[in-house]
């Protein structure tokens, strides 16, 4: 019940505090994604790989369609679950400090932002999935078109547009795949992931699928949405979005793409790549051009996720542990970067590099904090930041050496 209960307790108190009026709830909303973060530690303290079923529930839901009610954690759904419960309560109690306008709304969308992840991120069943996916997507919307900065109706309606689309992409290959299902059809993801399809369909579900997830990463060149979505958005926004909910497409791939079209693999994979790697370059030296501290998280961010991507579709042993890994420190360094363009907007007025200056002079313990997280972000040996990518590129060298040293430039732009 542990994995129902990851999902029901955020979910719950999302509810209570949108029916309780205007009031703020900040705290409310801190001690339940705390209690959140403790049940998720007891799951992580428990779990045993060599148990298929660890912490999985299966109920008949809708029978006549043969959806369930089915949940499970494997390794990766309890690592990103693990991302998920660390991160909100940071986010969360970043913003407490900021005066927002109907606070209890704010949090409430936060927490229901965390029980969609936590759903994406558990279901064994491909309906479930899709509702999660677009439930995700709910709340972080509002929250950028709410609560966002100049420009955010016209931002987020872009990112909207731009998501729905997508998930209606994926929305066809489930119904495809579930339709080729044995009778009576089912929506379990490890029976529509396994079916026996021919090249030809493997090509469409991959065609499918890849457009749904790559414009939730996003990888080039369905991303025009991120970096605008991203400077808009409040910090707490910019924080889901980079730091956990762009985790939903990379989670997508391993899940539903890479195990649903083997076959056409060995031509598929190296187009996904070289957008990859297009995004990759873009990306960096986009970011090296930016005066604005947000929008130049959001483009390195953009080029990070160029790099697990390439990984994604090396598929070496080395290059998948390495994007999973990376995962989790992207998504710890990214909130920790967005935290910091907060607290100079907040301090300075201004994220404007051109406007800044003399922070370490004045704030030294800031600078090294901002510094520490900064050297993560670009890999630096004996960071969290270096072993993911290590063994990314490690990966794609086993792939291919020119590719690898063509990825290879990330660290350096990066930098």
């Amino acid at each position: 019940m542990l994995t129902i209960t990851l999902i029901l307790l955020p979910l719950l108190v999302s509810l209570l505090m949108f029916f309780l009026g205007k009031k703020g709830f900040g705290r409310l909303a801190f001690i339940a994604s705390l209690a959140e973060l403790a049940i998720a530690l007891v799951a992580f303290a428990g779990y045993d790989r060599t148990l298929p079923s660890n912490y999985s529930v299966d109920l008949p839901w809708i029978g006549f369609m043969g959806i369930h009610f089915s949940f499970a954690m494997d390794g990766i759904s309890l690592l990103l679950v693990m991302l998920t419960t660390v991160l909100v309560p940071f986010i969360i109690g970043a913003a407490i400090s900021r005066r927002n306008t109907y606070p209890s709304s704010f949090y409430a969308l936060i927490l229901l932002m965390q029980a969609a992840l936590v759903g994406v991120f558990t279901t064994t069943d491909a309906f479930l999935f899709y509702i999660f996916w677009e439930m995700a997507l709910i709340p972080v919307y509002f929250i950028a078109a709410l609560w966002g900065g100049d420009n955010r109706i016209r931002i987020t309606l872009k990112f909207f547009i731009y998501t729905m689309l997508g998930s209606l992409f994926m929305l066809a290959v489930l119904v495809f795949l579930y339709l080729k299902t044995p009778a009576p059809h089912i929506f379990s993801i490890s029976a529509i992931t396994h079916l026996p399809l021919t090249p030809n369909e493997q090509l469409w579900v991959f065609a499918g699928f890849f457009l749904a997830f790559a414009i939730k990463m996003p990888v080039f060149p369905f991303h025009s949405w991120q970096p605008d979505t991203y400077t808009v958005a409040p910090t707490a926004g910019s924080m889901l979005l980079a730091g956990i909910m762009l985790k939903m497409g990379i989670y997508g791939v391993f899940r539903f793409l890479l195990p649903a079209c083997p076959a056409v693999m060995p031509e598929a994979a190296p187009v996904a790549m070289t957008l990859a790697i297009i995004g990759l370059l873009y990306g960096s030296v986009i970011a090296i051009k930016q005066q604005e501290v947000k929008r130049l998280i959001a483009y390195s961010s953009f080029a990070h996720v160029g790099l697990m991507a390439a990984a994604l579709f090396a598929l070496t042993a080395d290059a998948l542990q390495g994007a999973v890994y990376q995962m989790l420190s992207h998504g710890v360094n990214v909130v920790a970067l967005f935290f910091v363009a907060d607290i100079i907007q907040n301090r300075a007025g201004t994220t404007r590099i051109s406007e800044l200056g003399g922070i370490a002079r004045s704030a030294p313990r800031f600078a090294v904090f901002f510094m520490v997280v900064m050297l993560g972000s670009v890999a630096l040996p004996l960071t969290n930041g270096f072993i993911g990518e290590w063994l990314m590129l490690a990966g794609i060298a086993r792939y291919s050496i020119w590719v690898a040293a063509v990825a290879g430039l990330s660290i350096i732009l990066g930098a």
